[in-house]
C-alpha cells in the first residue's frame, strides 16, 4: 500500500488550471523525484499537501485513511513536514527559538519554559544527523547555508512520515548539501518516505528511486529513475517550443550594459555577467532559485553585491541605487508590482510621476499643470484604462496597473531596461502589448534586459537569451531556431 496516494488533483486561480487531474503515488521509505519547469505546478501541489490551499477536484489518501488538510496544522500532525524553498525563520530570534517554531515548548511545572531541556533536544537531533550549526545567536547573524541547516533541524523535530523537501540545497555549500544527503538516506532507512523538488539533475540520479514529471498543471508520468537519463527526462518537461521570436529592425550596436563576475553579499549571485548592446532585447532565463532577479537588483542597486563590476556605455559604474541608477538612464521593472512598483493608496498620476517628481518642481514647488501634461501622455501613449489620471490605482486591471508601472519608468526617458518578469499577471492582450512596446523600445535604440520564468516567451521576445543557474551564468544562445529544450538542458547542465 502506497504512503500517500494523490488522486485525481486539480487547482484553479481565476479559471486557469495550475493542477489538472494529478495521480501520483508515494510508496514508504521512497525517495520520489517532483520534476518540472517553471509554471509546471510543483509548488501548487506542495501547498496542497500542507494545507496552504486547498483542493477543487481530487481526493487525498495517507495509509489508506482519506486526509481533509485543510490548513498547515492538520498538514503537520498528519505526519507531513515540509522544508520550503523560501526561508521561514524569524530573524530576530536565535537558532533555538526557530528550531521550536510551531512545536510545543518543554516547560517546568506546566509553568516557566524549560529552555535547558530544549537545548538538550535540539543537540540530541542535532547530533543524531551531524548538523552543526550555532543555535544561540539571532539567525539575522548566521549565513544562508546556516539558516538552512536551522530549517533542516526544525523539520527533523518531529517525527515525520512524509518530509517535502523544495529545492533544499539551493543555499546549500557542498558540505552542507552532503549533511542533507546523509540525513536523506538515514530517513530512508527509518521508513520515511520523502518528496524531492529540485531543478538539479544530479541530485534527481543520486537521490531518487522514482520521479514524476508535471507539465502544464498535468502529470506527465511516473517512472523508475533508473530507466531514464536526463535528457529524456527533459524532453518530458517541455514541448520543445521553437522560437518565433518578433524581429529586430536592424544589426545590434555598441554595448550599453555589461555586468562583470557579480556576486551578492547573501550568496545567491554567485559568479555572473553578460552584456546588453544598444537595440537588443537580452533574455535572461534561469529556474527557481538561479538568482536571475537577485542579479538584475545587484545591478539597479537594490541588493548589496561584494564582487563584481558594472559598466554602463563603457564606464563603471560605481555604488549603484535606485536614484543613482535613474540618473544614468536605467530603470528597474520590478516582478512584484504591488510590493515594489506602485503604490495603491495614490492615484494613477501620482504614481506615473512618482520617480520624477525633481523634473516638475520649481524652487520646492510642484509644477500640476505639467504634471498633468506628461500623465496624460502616458495614459494615451500606453492606452491606459482609467476613468482618469486621478482614478486610485488600485481600482485598475493588473494590465493597467503594469502599463503605469512602465509609464512611470519611460517618463524618465531610460536607455537601459531592467525587466524582471513584466508580464506577470496581466491578461493576453496586455502580455502581447508589453511584448510590442519593449520592442518598439529596442528598435529606438533602448538596451533591454528581460527576465522571464516562461521559455516560451522568452524565444517569442528576445534576440538573444543567457542562462542562469545556481546564481551563475551559463551559455549565451543566439535566439535563431533556438528551443525550450535547448534553454532547459542548459539549466540542468552539471
Amino acid at each position: 500500500m502506497a504512503l500517500l496516494h494523490i488522486s485525481h488533483v486539480t487547482k484553479q486561480f481565476s479559471g486557469n488550471y495550475a493542477l489538472k487531474d494529478v495521480n501520483i503515488e508515494i510508496a514508504a521509505g521512497e525517495i520520489h523525484g517532483l520534476v518540472g519547469e517553471n509554471g509546471a505546478g510543483k509548488s501548487t501541489l506542495i501547498k496542497i499537501l500542507t494545507g496552504v490551499y486547498s483542493l477543487d477536484e481530487g481526493e487525498l489518501f495517507m495509509d489508506g485513511l482519506k486526509l481533509n488538510v485543510h490548513n498547515p496544522s492538520v498538514s503537520r500532525n498528519c505526519g507531513i513536514t515540509v522544508l520550503h524553498q523560501d526561508r521561514t525563520l524569524i530573524p530576530s530570534l536565535n537558532g533555538l527559538e526557530n528550531v521550536f517554531l510551531g512545536l510545543d515548548y518543554e516547560t517546568k511545572y506546566k509553568v516557566a519554559i524549560d529552555w535547558n531541556k530544549m537545548k538538550r533536544r535540539a543537540a540530541e537531533i542535532s547530533n543524531e544527523y551531524g548538523i552543526d550549526v550555532k543555535l544561540n545567536v539571532p539567525v539575522s547573524n548566521l549565513t544562508p547555508p546556516q539558516c538552512t541547516l536551522i530549517e533542516i533541524l526544525r523539520a527533523m523535530m518531529t517525527e515525520c512520515k512524509l518530509l517535502i523537501l523544495d529545492e533544499p540545497t539551493a543555499s546549500l555549500t557542498d558540505k552542507e548539501t552532503e549533511i542533507l544527503f546523509g540525513i536523506i538516506h538515514h530517513l530512508k532507512e527509518k521508513g520515511t518516505s520523502i518528496i524531492y523538488v529540485t531543478h538539479r539533475m544530479d541530485e534527481i540520479f543520486r537521490l531518487t528511486d522514482r520521479v514524476s514529471i508535471l507539465k502544464n498543471g498535468q502529470l506527465v508520468k511516473t517512472v523508475e529513475t533508473s530507466d531514464v537519463d536526463k535528457d529524456k527526462l527533459i524532453s518530458f518537461m517541455t514541448d520543445n517550443w521553437a522560437s518565433e521570436k518578433i524581429a529586430a529592425a536592424g544589426p545590434l550596436e555598441d554595448v550599453m550594459l555589461e555586468a562583470r563576475h557579480i556576486v551578492s553579499r547573501d550568496g545567491v549571485v554567485r559568479d555572473a555577467k553578460f552584456a546588453v548592446r544598444k537595440g537588443e532585447i537580452l533574455g535572461i532565463f534561469g529556474l527557481g532559485g538561479s538568482g536571475r532577479t537577485e542579479l538584475l537588483e545587484c545591478i539597479y542597486g537594490l541588493r548589496e553585491k561584494v564582487q563584481g563590476e558594472v559598466l554602463i556605455e563603457g564606464k563603471p559604474y560605481m555604488n549603484p541605487s535606485p536614484s543613482e541608477s535613474i540618473r544614468n538612464g536605467m530603470v528597474f521593472i520590478s516582478e512584484d508590482r504591488r510590493g515594489q512598483a506602485i503604490i495603491e493608496a495614490l492615484s494613477v498620476k501620482q504614481n506615473i510621476v512618482l520617480s520624477n517628481l525633481d523634473d516638475f518642481a520649481v524652487w520646492g514647488v510642484i509644477n500640476e499643470k505639467a504634471e498633468n501634461a506628461a500623465s496624460s501622455n502616458m495614459i494615451k501613449m500606453l492606452d491606459i484604462k482609467t476613468t482618469g489620471m486621478d482614478q486610485p490605482i488600485f481600482q485598475l486591471s493588473g494590465g493597467n496597473q503594469q502599463k503605469v508601472v512602465f509609464a512611470k519608468a519611460l517618463l524618465s526617458k531610460p536607455h537601459i531596461l531592467l525587466c524582471d518578469e513584466p508580464t506577470q499577471a496581466v491578461d493576453v492582450v496586455t502580455r502581447a502589448e508589453i511584448h510590442k512596446l519593449l520592442r518598439e523600445l529596442s528598435n529606438r535604440g533602448n538596451a533591454i534586459v528581460f527576465v522571464s520564468s516562461d521559455v516560451k516567451e522568452l524565444l517569442d521576445v528576445a534576440d538573444n537569451v543567457q542562462v542562469m543557474a545556481n546564481g551563475r551564468t551559463k551559455e549565451l544562445f543566439a535566439n535563431q531556431g533556438l528551443s525550450a529544450e535547448q534553454v532547459l538542458a542548459a539549466c540542468y547542465a552539471d
